[in-house]
């Protein structure tokens, strides 16, 4: 598989109302993005699930619907694939349920744990937090771009940079050896101008 350079994630917690959610990935799709996470860690599994099921609805386009956390809303959204991290089920467990043409992408913090699912059936392997960041309320601590670098080097499976990652920085991620960057709070404001920066800076 190859991950575009731009890895865009809807967060619920930086709208308002479901509303700018779905104008929010129609801009982004506008803009060129291929792929979207939706993530949600706040909400239940009822508002989750209509709000994948409307984003699946709305974006007509070639886009990749990427569900993080749950494999069972990623099956009833009849999304793409599903992101998890380390207190997740585990990606086996994942995988037995999504099946084996759904994407599966798998978050690591350290070597070790990267390492690890490098051994597993993961489709690609996320990274980070690169730099602080403010999209969790407990992150784990900073790798850094010598972690995005030793990250690179432990495995050859696509490797997705993600905390703290803005249009000032993501050129130094990509040369440090990530395939894409994962952005959330700097695409929130004006998401169409601000995914076509990125797409102009990462070429």
């Amino acid at each position: 598989m190859q991950l575009p350079r731009l890895y865009a994630i809807l967060d619920a917690s930086f709208f308002a109302e479901p509303n700018a959610i779905f104008s929010a990935a129609h801009e982004l799709v506008s803009a060129g993005c291929t792929v979207l996470q939706y993530r949600n860690k706040s909400g239940n599994a009822r508002v989750m699930l209509e709000h994948a099921r409307e984003l699946k609805k709305r974006l007509n386009d070639p886009v990749t619907l990427i569900m993080n956390d749950r494999a069972d809303l990623c099956l009833a959204a009849d999304f793409d694939g599903v992101h998890v991290g380390q207190d997740d089920l585990s990606p086996e467990s994942v995988r037995n349920i999504i099946g084996p043409n759904r994407w599966l992408g798998v978050s690591a913090h350290n070597p070790e744990q990267l390492r690890a699912a490098d051994f597993t059936s993961a489709d690609y392997l996320a990274i980070g937090p690169v730099f602080a960041t403010t999209s969790k309320e407990k992150p784990d601590p900073v790798v850094g771009l010598e972690g995005v670098r030793r990250a690179r080097a432990l495995t050859r499976k696509p490797l997705v940079a993600i905390g703290g990652i803005t249009r000032s920085n993501a050129a130094s991620v990509i040369e440090a050896g990530a395939d894409s960057v994962a952005i959330i709070s700097d695409l929130v404001h004006d998401p169409r101008k601000s995914a076509e920066e990125f797409f102009r800076i990462l070429r």
